[in-house]
């Protein structure tokens, strides 16, 4: 689930600039084999396509279909171990981190619906997972985009 953050994430704006952890080659590759990939360029060519496709998704500007051609000749193969059944992907190298976001996502909505999105402020490109009873957290982060939002409302209130 964190690598699922960490992609969405890996495009955020520092001061009004879009800043993509993954174009840079050096960081991207360094990124990627953090989290257990090769960091090869066709990992990171697929990884970014999967952060705009996730991106559009969970921001309700493209339908989950939209994945289907990340995951052409993807597989789930079960193997039965004496601890029980184990789920193995089958998938090209290059890949399989991808894949892992993917699922990742499709388990974050089914176990916790409507809790990942896009941060309400609207200068803000991060996503954030609601983890709170109320569902009700808004900001990615609430010493960052919360105290900037509440201290624009005080300006206008006051004003």
């Amino acid at each position: 689930m964190n690598t699922l953050l960490d992609l969405l994430n890996s495009r955020p704006l520092v001061d009004g600039r879009e800043q993509d952890v993954l174009a840079d080659p050096a960081e991207g590759r360094r990124w990627a084999r953090e989290r257990g990939g090769d960091g090869s360029t066709a990992e990171l060519a697929l990884l970014r396509e999967t952060r705009d496709v996730l991106r559009d998704i969970v921001g309700a500007e493209r339908s989950p279909e939209a994945l289907q051609p990340l995951l052409e000749e993807v597989q789930r193969v079960p193997e039965a171990t004496a601890e029980g059944l184990r789920w193995t992907l089958r998938t090209a190298p290059h890949a399989r981190l991808a894949v892992e976001v993917i699922l990742a996502w499709a388990d974050t909505e089914e176990r916790m619906p409507g809790r990942l999105r896009p941060c309400a402020n609207t200068d803000c490109r991060l996503f954030l997972l609601d983890r709170s009873r109320a569902n009700r957290a808004r900001w990615c982060s609430m010493a960052v985009c919360g105290n900037r939002e509440k201290a624009r409302r005080h300006y206008e209130r006051t004003r």
